[in-house]
């Protein structure tokens, strides 16, 4: 029997995780909440850039909240609002709604997450019987899941580092690339990305995750955050980065495990693929679709390096359609529905990668119609 499905926030990640429910053929489409006007009272399947599916969209959660569905895709953004999130979130909890989210990345790992924000979505949790689970791409799978699985082949570790390099320069959101990251804006840009502290609340979940796979305890964590102003001025797809504003941004978590550094999550944001050379770069195998901007080009990859016995190196590059932005997003909203099944069949309370079975591609294995979702250009 399908598994009934709403889904809240159809935007950059949400359009692809509806289009991945609508296809899934475990999974049943009910109900769909959005915030906008524009996409109010139409087709899920509408907004999402391929025929009716019969479901009309709405901007009353308590439709979603009162309605058919076992599991909720929570997909709205959050990077501004977590305790709003959290709020909507905890009502579904309550409902007995089952809640697979990307929008709070620290509760990729609960545990490592501070009471404020935990205990109601813990306590909401209980009174419905419901399970939560946050994960994506990064956080979710290429930057904890992945190097927790390839660890299963070593003899002995020493350290494990893990890398996002990408170019954000066709990203869809604006607003989190010129206002959240501070790109094209003056050094003097109080950007909330490099605020000390930001980094290590979204991400020093992961060090933990990692660190209680792997059987160690971190007991200090560093964080430091770099930025490099562009010396040319260019156009990206979403804006135009003057020369003297910040083009490249580095942020870095260094953890440290009996006295030394053991654990590096890393990420290497640049608008413009000539911008901080000296800083990790992908290397990449599929060409990007630089929509026509040249070196604004959006490619990327994740990077896990073990050092120990055998020494790993690992590529781990998505695209669709050449488009390595969208090729990550596409992976993070569907590692998302993939991992439906599994929430749905765990014990009540909050999970996280490490108490779940492996999410696979089961049901997968054949081709669907229709043009990939993309918020750039179906408008969600």
């Amino acid at each position: 029997m399908a598994i009934n499905v709403g889904l809240w926030g159809p935007g950059s990640m949400g359009v692809i995780a509806l289009r991945a429910v609508i296809d899934h053929p475990e999974l049943k489409l009910v109900d769909v909440v959005v915030h906008s006007d524009h996409k109010a009272g139409r087709d899920a399947g509408e907004i999402c850039g391929i025929g009716p599916v019969g479901v009309t969209t709405t901007q009353d959660p308590d439709a979603l909240t009162g309605g058919d569905a076992d599991v909720v895709v929570y997909a709205a953004a959050a990077n501004l609002r977590p305790f709003e999130a959290i709020t909507d979130m905890a009502g579904l909890l309550a409902a007995g709604k089952d809640v697979v989210s990307c929008s709070v990345v620290p509760l990729v790992y609960p545990d490592a997450v501070e009471d404020a924000l935990v205990a109601p979505l813990r306590d909401a949790a209980a009174a419905g019987g419901a399970s939560f689970f946050t994960t994506g791409i990064d956080t979710g799978f290429a930057n904890d899941v992945l190097p927790l699985v390839l660890s299963g082949v070593s003899r002995s570790i020493e350290a494990v580092r893990v890398t996002e390099m990408f170019n954000y320069a066709t990203y869809p959101d604006a607003g989190a690339v010129y206002e959240i990251l501070g790109f094209g804006k003056s050094p003097e840009f109080a950007a909330f990305a490099a605020t000390p502290g930001v980094f290590t609340f979204g991400w020093g979940p992961v060090i933990h995750q990692l660190a209680y796979g792997l059987g160690v305890t971190v007991s200090a964590i560093e964080e430091e955050v770099e930025r490099v102003p562009s010396d040319f001025s260019f156009d990206t797809p979403t804006g135009r980065i003057e020369a003297g504003t910040i083009g490249a941004m580095r942020s870095t978590l260094t953890a440290y495990v009996e006295g030394r550094p053991a654990i590096i999550v890393d990420h290497v944001t640049r608008m413009h693929d000539d911008l901080a050379p000296d800083w990790p770069q992908p290397r990449i195998a599929i060409t990007p679709n630089d929509l026509g901007f040249g070196g604004a080009s959006g490619r990327g990859s994740y990077r896990v390096e073990v050092d120990g016995s055998p020494s790993i190196r690992c590529e781990f590059e998505l695209a669709e359609e050449h488009d390595h932005d969208l090729g990550a997003r596409v992976a993070g909203a569907c590692r998302m529905v993939n991992a439906i099944p599994a929430v749905h069949a765990a014990a009540p309370g909050l999970l996280c990668a490490l108490y779940l079975p492996t999410v696979t591609g089961t049901g997968l294995f054949r081709p669907v119609p229709g043009p990939t979702p993309d918020s750039r250009l179906v408008g969600a």
